[in-house]
């Protein structure tokens, strides 16, 4: 197993070995003591799995806290481009946004810290799977919506499809204003 940092503090991208024979293939897709020793220690409590179709968008989501959730995400088929945005106002990297392509044929995964909203695009049919830190609560939940002008996230989707939920959450201003004040 790989563990890639990428520059922002508690984000990495990972990459398992894997072993491919006559038969087909085996990997690790979860080593607790590898993560720990790379520094990433989370109690995951939670397992999550989504099917979306090709041009889908979730996101970007998050929870506050005590609900805030670290994520581990991956996908099971298909390809996606996996988009986060630090959140955590104290953060040297506070606003950045960061990409990650997901593909199924790669195995790989990306650790993102609590404090983080969430999102991706499913360039194809895919399933799509993430360990969550803490349990879900509606109560905490928020976000910011896919396609706020300030952020100018590039998908790579040209004909999105949203849910009207994901629709209804506010612009990156309207979230700060709403969190910080």
């Amino acid at each position: 197993m790989t563990i890639k940092e990428t520059g922002i503090s508690g984000l990495y991208e990972i990459y398992p070995s894997i072993f491919n024979d006559d038969r087909g293939f085996f990997f690790e897709s979860y080593n607790d003591k590898k993560l720990s020793e790379s520094g990433i220690n989370y109690n995951f409590v939670q397992d999550n799995q989504s099917f979306s179709k090709k041009n889908v968008i979730r996101g970007l989501h998050l929870q506050h806290a005590p609900y805030a959730q670290a994520k581990l995400v991956r996908v099971i088929t298909g390809k996606v481009l996996d988009v986060v945005v630090d959140l955590r106002p104290d953060s040297k990297t506070y606003k950045q946004v960061y990409y990650c392509l997901l593909e199924s044929d790669k195995n790989n995964a990306l650790m993102v810290p609590d404090g983080f909203a969430h999102g991706f695009a499913a360039l194809e049919d895919s399933i799509f799977s993430y360990k969550c830190s803490n349990l879900y609560n509606k109560e905490s939940e928020s976000g910011i919506i896919y396609n706020d002008t300030d952020l100018n996230i590039d998908w790579q989707v040209s004909t999105p499809i949203v849910s009207d939920k994901d629709l209804e959450l506010p612009s990156l201003a309207e979230f700060e204003k709403a969190v910080l004040n």
